[in-house]
């Protein structure tokens, strides 16, 4: 049986928090919450798609797998609510957040994915994400999901948000402080480290010699705290990975604007 408390109050009455064993009428219909689906794996598709259609009050208007067929459909039916992973082809679900944006539609996106990093979650916060779902969690956990989005609401859960976005924050505030305390010289030569190149290979790499770098990297280590090798390894290698997650975003971006005058 529906929950009520997901349901908007105009669309009691219509088709929504009715018998579930009433017939699916014409009103009925007019008054769903329209859906997109997207994900590049057919039978998480097919099962989503097939579970929604099943569900009083929901219509499929298009399922996509991948990130660009995603946004052609959204942006052809303009669609109540769209459930994209994450990770796609084309363009990622983050990326078609993006485009959305640009394009001034007011569909509301719902993250569902098998894993995302601590930075695709930030991110997704961080662009209007109404919802994020694990493909793990229960079949009522989606719908729930489903139905609370459709009545202006965001589920974005604290244990999956709060601690991502927590990181995610460090991990850029760490890299800021790399950048304003390390000059440029400095900061490559750390970059070099993280790649695991030696102090010779690193001269080589630089042309300068090996002395050279052994003074900025006593002045680098100083400048940390007092880091050595290893640790100042990690810290590059996710300074890195985060400049090339904004990176990929940042490409997907361009190509996805450059469709948004339609």
């Amino acid at each position: 049986m529906l929950n009520r408390d997901y349901i908007p109050e105009a669309f009691l009455g219509q088709g929504w928090g009715s018998n579930d064993d009433q017939p699916v009428t014409a009103k009925k219909r007019e008054w769903a919450v329209r859906m997109v689906l997207a994900d590049d794996h057919p039978i998480v598709l097919g099962a989503l798609q097939a579970v929604l259609q099943a569900e009083p009050g929901m219509e499929i208007v298009g399922a996509a797998p991948d990130g660009a067929t995603a946004l052609a459909m959204i942006r052809a039916h303009e669609p109540d609510m769209a459930v994209l992973d994450i990770n796609m082809p084309k363009l990622g679900a983050l990326d078609v957040l993006d485009a959305l944006k640009a394009d001034g539609l007011a569909t509301r996106v719902v993250l569902f994915t098998g894993s995302a990093t601590d930075e695709q979650v930030a991110i997704g916060v961080e662009r209007g994400a109404w919802g994020l779902l694990l493909k793990d969690y229960a079949i009522d956990t989606l719908i729930a999901c489903l139905r609370t989005v459709a009545t202006g609401r965001r589920w974005l859960p604290e244990e999956l948000v709060a601690s991502a976005v927590q990181r995610a924050a460090e991990r850029r505030e760490a890299d800021d402080r790399l950048e304003r305390v390390l000059t440029a010289r400095e900061y490559d030569i750390a970059g070099l480290v993280a790649q695991g190149l030696s102090n010779k290979h690193i001269a080589r790499a630089l042309a300068i010699s090996e002395g050279t770098v052994k003074i900025h990297l006593h002045n680098t280590y100083e400048k940390l705290g007092g880091l050595n090798r290893t640790s100042l390894a990690v810290l590059m290698q996710n300074a890195q990975d985060l400049r090339r997650s904004y990176s990929r975003a940042f490409e997907a971006r361009a190509v996805a604007y450059q469709g948004a005058g339609r």
